[in-house]
């Protein structure tokens, strides 16, 4: 019954990148823009890619930027700049982690031209990255990447609301990169010529002293429950981590980007005795009330190094000073 809705849904996103992107770049851009995003709703892994490609960058001389739409946060007004002090409330959890791991200028807010604008006036870069705004068409852009969960992949193939899909599958043949998250689920034509992207967990840590613990093996007493709890757009990839720990798994799964509170674990079924384990992006909303017991996953991204190579070749070739 959604499948007309859906088809209506396509061609408004077709008229709008029709009419609003440009095929040159604003005068105010003197510098390479790479939009990294996807072509479905809920989590793809963009922002662990986009994290490991400003490192990349820098690690190759660059002075990287990042802009993003702050999913989350309720700044005072916008853009708004973003550190590693600032305000989780204020700043979205996805922002802060990513300014926290980058250590680059960030400004975020809805209009991405306006957050581009104010990180180009005020901060000294020669790159600009901007997590998500893929359908942002009013964004110029140099480079597009895109990154496919190896296991959902596109689901039943429809856009909005019949599916999962914000663009078409064929979307995918014009961008210049497309990057597969994990093992692919099922061969797709699509999908040949994708890079691929893993995330290896590393290190259990402790949000309240800091302390390390292997993620292999048993980190913690045998007979322990873990609880995992989870505001992601596809927690059964955090889950299916989990499951390689010897330990019962006890999963409490919250809508994405939820903004956690203290209440949140006091309810009956979470045990103040047992290891509550979550991932990064959800730890930096819960410092401030953090008790003995709860952790994250820190997770490490590997890369085809071919990948990673044409994105810096791009760059260079790019730069318009």
């Amino acid at each position: 019954m959604l499948w007309p809705l859906s088809l209506l849904f396509q061609l408004i996103t077709k008229l709008r990148r029709l009419v609003q992107q440009s095929s040159s770049a604003p005068d105010y851009l003197k510098i390479p823009l790479i939009v990294v995003g996807n072509i479905s709703v809920g989590g793809t892994g963009k922002t662990p890619l986009l994290i490991s490609l400003v490192k990349q960058l820098q690690q190759e001389g660059f002075k990287p930027g990042i802009i993003s739409r702050g999913y989350g946060g309720n700044a005072p007004s916008y853009p708004f700049a973003v550190d590693e002090y600032s305000n989780v409330q204020e700043s979205g959890d996805e922002a802060l982690l990513i300014a926290e791991k980058t250590s680059c200028p960030m400004y975020v807010g809805p209009d991405r031209c306006a957050a581009l604008q104010a990180l180009l006036d005020a901060e000294d870069v020669d790159v600009v990255l901007s997590d998500d705004g893929l359908q942002h068409y009013k964004l110029y852009r140099d480079v597009e990447i895109v990154v496919v969960d190896g296991q959902r992949l596109f689901s039943n193939g429809f856009c909005l609301p019949a599916g999962p899909l914000r663009e078409s599958v064929a979307r995918l043949s014009e961008v210049d990169e497309v990057v597969l998250n994990g093992q692919l689920a099922s061969s797709l034509p699509q999908l040949e010529s994708a890079s691929t992207m893993q995330l290896e967990p590393r290190f259990l840590v402790n949000l309240v002293n800091g302390e390390k613990r292997p993620f292999s093996g048993a980190p913690f007493n045998m007979g322990n429950k873990l609880q995992a709890v989870s505001a992601l757009g596809n927690p059964q990839r955090f889950y299916d981590l989990l499951e390689r720990l010897p330990y019962q798994i006890k999963t409490f799964s919250f809508p994405d980007h939820h903004a956690f509170t203290a209440a949140d674990f006091e309810q009956a079924d979470i045990d103040p005795h047992q290891p509550v384990v979550m991932t990064e992006k959800d730890a930096v909303k819960c410092r401030e009330f953090a008790k003995a017991n709860f952790w994250y996953l820190s997770v490490e991204v590997t890369l085809e190094s071919e990948f990673s190579e044409r994105i810096v070749k791009r760059v260079r070739e790019f730069a318009r000073v």
